[in-house]
């Protein structure tokens, strides 16, 4: 077994998407607050580890239709790499490391990140094969995600801040399950991810059509919510809409036009665009945010 295909197996790739636990000390105004910072990175590196347990026991379950599918046969189990009982004995060590974390951290965190654990295993063993039930328990892993961030530190959560996630998250798992539809891995559909035969390409644009259109709403709202004007004393946050905007038809460019979209995290670090977009919100929320608590 290659240190390399254990690395593979794991995907840190895909961490990207426990940034989420983050959203909470940024829109607190807490970013700066080094303490509550460790904690929360703490929280992040738990759900890292929870996460890659889940794609490896993912990889274990789906490792005869992963052989069918042109890139996913190249995986570590699939393609044999690493066998299924190496395989168990990395998914035992990264639970023990998730459990080790989340001991330090607040029971609610704990509570939260088992909740998480289970979802994915549902996830797995049933719900993947349940047309619309499948997206929403991907939706449900990012709320967890943003709860488990906001109670490792004791911060509240902004009902427009669960809302917008929820949007976004469905936004990201039906697209994926567009791009899958329409691009170039026809063959065996159904084998690769059976949950397909219930979609079709016109049905889930009407979908991703409301999960785009709620995203930026849900975002915007949130901007001007009581809640936000009294926390940050600025109604200056409505102005980083834009960037959410454009990310999301830049999104919707890619997955239509370049038929991209299979893969949401390699989208969102591999595309320049998207990257800057990003980073310009990021910077954006910040100021306004910390400008006006701190008045630098």
């Amino acid at each position: 077994m290659k240190f390399i295909k254990v690395i593979e197996l794991i995907r840190p790739k895909q961490w990207v998407k426990n940034l989420f636990v983050f959203a909470p000390i940024l829109f607190a105004a807490k970013l700066m607050d080094l303490p509550m910072l460790m904690t929360n990175l703490q929280a992040f590196i738990a759900f890292c580890c929870i996460s890659s347990c889940v794609y490896v026991l993912n990889d274990i379950i789906d490792v005869e239709s992963d052989r069918i599918h042109k890139k996913k046969r190249y995986r570590p189990i699939a393609s044999g790499d690493v066998s299924i009982n190496q395989a168990k004995i990395i998914f035992t060590v990264l639970l023990f490391l998730t459990i080790a974390l989340s001991l330090n951290l607040p029971y609610l965190f704990g509570i939260t990140i088992t909740f998480y654990f289970i979802n994915n295993l549902l996830y797995s063993f049933k719900i993947k094969n349940v047309v619309l039930l499948d997206v929403f328990s991907i939706s449900i892993g990012f709320i967890l995600r943003v709860i488990a961030g906001a109670v490792a530190i004791d911060v509240s959560v902004s009902s427009w801040m669960i809302i917008t996630t929820i949007f976004i998250s469905l936004f990201l798992g039906i697209s994926k399950r567009r791009a899958e539809l329409s691009g170039p891995n026809q063959e065996n559909l159904e084998k690769q991810r059976k949950v397909l035969s219930d979609y079709d390409v016109t049905f889930v644009d009407q979908l991703n059509t409301i999960a785009a259109t709620g995203t930026i709403l849900s975002y915007a709202l949130y901007t001007v919510s009581d809640k936000a004007l009294s926390a940050f004393h600025s109604d200056k946050l409505i102005y980083t809409t834009p960037f959410v905007i454009y990310g999301i038809f830049r999104y919707l460019y890619l997955l239509h036009q370049k038929n991209m979209g299979e893969s949401p995290t390699q989208i969102v670090t591999k595309d320049i665009p998207i990257i800057l977009n990003s980073i310009l919100w990021l910077i954006a929320c910040a100021l306004i945010i910390y400008k006006s608590k701190f008045g630098f």
